[in-house]
């Protein structure tokens, strides 16, 4: 990575392009009649990801930016499950058919927060409502301090093949100034129990940028998670955006690193894991070389969607439970945020849509080229644009930010082919930025470039 870089560009705020466009353009007037049509114009031959978002926790973790909420009584969970149920069965009967299903992702929140004989009625009620293939992918975000024994059974019986465990770091200044106090023993005895029921798909997340964080305490959680052989890692930069996640506020801001010790640190662990022999895989992923995503990044499949990178080729991600976001062909769709809203409308025989964005031609064709940046640090746009029917030229000459990027020797414009220089990758997010015509930079919305 390139510092002088890192300091021109690191303290851009933008999207971390999951989507395109990215959530903040969504607008109520996609709602509930929108979904039902789309849903209904399915082709028969389509298959679908399902995403389940489980907003609760036990504690609040105050770098959290996820919509999740903190309970003590398991009633509450209880009712939301149930709701969950109703609009799985509900979704399922506006497509008409039991929809086939590759791959079903549970985050929140904690999703193990539930009781394990509740998540076997919610495996039972998906599987009774879609065809999930035999061969699916099915994954579960796990919070180490909290998963039990009986979970774990109920996660393998389930078919459960995959589970991401919130690692973020090892330092116990830093987990204490984040309210998140995790020992590496508990996170050690949660991998064993889990590779002992078969499931063997392991993601650690880690994150840079923690108050009090620095390169030696990120190298040490990388050579403490190394031991544990995990087959994946995200690396995420923290986003610290305490005006709309105010529990934010309780880190203290003169600890934060700034934007050239993020890149130091973003730069350390990278260099780690790569020695270690995991590949990097785009901006944030990296894995080993015979796992199915490096696999998917070596023969340029690879895709992006709500969850980060994925192997997941499907044109259709289904969201269920408050704030969830679904992706069909004709767009985006996201339920209530708040969780009695969701709820009141589930029960009422509505979706629970409260906003989502129907794309345009230009828009399919920006987010293709986004999603080749972001996955391959490279785009044909020539072949791109004429799977469109647009011009290449048309589309670099929209692409003002993009000069900058070239004179600065980030980007490489070979004809019609823009390439990343491999010491600017960390840089593809304002790449990608170059393609995004729903960009406002006066609007602070997203996390740091950096």
């Amino acid at each position: 990575m390139r510092a002088d870089l890192a300091a021109s560009y690191g303290e851009e705020r933008l999207p971390r392009y999951t989507s395109y466009p990215t959530a903040p353009h969504f607008s109520p007037a996609i709602g509930e009649d929108a979904y039902a049509r789309w849903l209904a114009e399915l082709p028969a031959a389509a298959s679908a990801s399902l995403y389940l978002h489980v907003p609760f926790c036990r504690e609040m973790c105050w770098y959290c930016g996820c919509h999740t909420q903190i309970v003590r009584r398991d009633g509450l969970i209880a009712a939301y499950l149930r709701t969950l149920r109703s609009e799985i069965a509900q979704v399922s009967e506006t497509i008409g058919r039991r929809i086939k299903v590759e791959h079903i992702h549970f985050g929140g929140g904690t999703p193990t927060i539930m009781a394990p004989e509740a998540f076997a009625e919610l495996m039972a009620a998906m599987r009774q409502s879609f065809f999930v293939l035999p061969s699916a992918e099915i994954a579960v975000e796990i919070d180490p301090r909290t998963l039990t024994a009986d979970m774990v059974e109920a996660m393998r019986l389930s078919g459960v093949n995959r589970a991401s465990l919130g690692v973020q770091s090892f330092d116990p200044v830093v987990q204490r100034a984040i309210n998140r106090v995790q020992s590496f023993e508990q996170t050690a005895s949660v991998v064993d129990m889990l590779q002992h029921a078969g499931i063997n798909g392991i993601n650690f997340d880690l994150i840079y940028g923690l108050p009090h964080q620095t390169v030696a305490s990120c190298l040490d959680t990388v050579r403490r998670s190394l031991e544990l052989g995990p087959d994946r890692f995200s690396v995420f930069g923290y986003a610290h955006v305490p005006a709309f996640k105010k529990h934010q506020r309780m880190i203290n801001e003169a600890v934060l690193p700034d934007g050239l010790a993020r890149h130091d640190q973003a730069c350390a662990i990278a260099n780690a894991l790569k020695e270690a022999g995991y590949v990097q895989i785009g901006l944030d992923h990296f894995a080993r070389p015979d796992d199915s995503m490096a696999v998917a990044f070596e023969q340029r499949t690879l895709r992006r969607n709500f969850q980060g990178y994925t192997t997941d080729k499907g044109e259709v991600l289904l969201g269920f439970g408050a704030s969830a976001i679904g992706h069909l062909p004709q767009g985006y769709v996201q339920n209530e945020v708040q969780i009695g809203a969701y709820a009141q409308s589930i029960a009422a025989g509505h979706l629970a849509t409260a906003k989502g964005y129907g794309l345009t031609d230009d828009d399919r064709l920006r987010a293709d080229i986004i999603e080749r940046i972001m996955c391959e640090f490279s785009a044909d746009l020539g072949d791109i644009c004429a799977r469109h029917g647009a011009e290449a030229g048309a589309m670099l000459k929209s692409a003002s930010r993009l000069k900058p990027l070239i004179s600065d020797g980030v980007v490489r414009l070979d004809g019609d082919r823009i390439a990343v220089a491999k010491d600017s990758r960390f840089l593809v997010r304002s790449v990608a930025a170059a393609f995004d015509a729903h960009l406002d930079p006066a609007k602070q919305l997203h996390s740091r470039a950096v």
